[in-house]
This record gives C-alpha cells, structure tokens and sequence, in this order.
C-alpha cells in the first residue's frame, strides 16, 4: 500500500481541514497528499509546505477519481471532513468513495477527532515494523 493520504473538505470545512494539517505538517510532510481541486487550492493558499497532488474538484469526478484509487489499494487514509448539513446533486458519488473506504479497508475520518487517532494510530503501525 502506497504512502498516500486523501485529504478532501466540503466548504465549511475547509478552514478545519487546512488548520488541522497545518497543525500536523510535521507528520504529513514526507507523505504524498491527495485532494479533490478546491480544497487542494484552499491548502495551498493557507500557506501550507505540503505538496498537494490535485485531482479534479469533487463535482467534476475527483470523487471518482479517489474511488478508483481506493479501490486500486493506492491509498492508505482518507481524511473527508463531511458537512452533514449539505446535500448535492453528485451525493452518489461521495456515497461511492465512502463505501469504497469499507469494501478496502481503508481508515476515513469524517472530522478532525477522528483524524487524530488515524494519524496516532498509524504511527503506532509504523513503529512497530521498524
């Protein structure tokens, strides 16, 4: 499984997305970080040192894009801090990379709280296969 960690946010959320990596650029700094197109723009623009891989924004198929890479075993965590308060025309979509998430068994975190203990939880992974 690749180093790979998707990082996607509804407008909302974007500003608590952007806050919690920055918070956490230390960690996420060698890793390769993937985001649909507006919020890969919105992390960039806060003033971020990760280097953003951008695919297309969410309602032009970077939904479908983060799907495909799940399902190909490319991704190792998603981070999709989800307004629960939207519904949009592409839902299905959103729908489809989160029960990509299940089918692979690949961690999501829906906010910063569960982000957290996906970031604490794979180092504890990562120190025990040293």
């Amino acid at each position: 499984m690749g180093n790979n960690i998707v990082v996607i946010a509804h407008d909302r959320k974007k500003p608590v997305l952007s806050r919690f990596l920055k918070e956490r650029e230390q960690w996420l700094i060698d890793r390769t970080i993937v985001a649909t197109g507006r919020t890969a723009e919105y992390i960039e623009q806060s003033e971020s040192r990760l280097v953003i891989e951008h695919l297309s924004p969410g309602r032009s198929g970077g939904y479908n894009q983060i799907t495909e890479m799940i399902s190909s075993g490319q991704i190792q965590l998603v981070f999709f801090f989800h307004d629960p308060e939207v519904e949009y025309a592409y839902h299905p979509d959103i729908r489809a990379l989160m029960d990509a998430c299940i089918e692979s068994d690949i961690p999501l975190a829906l906010n910063a709280s569960s982000a957290e203990r996906l970031i604490i939880g794979q180092i504890r992974i990562e120190l025990a296969s040293r």
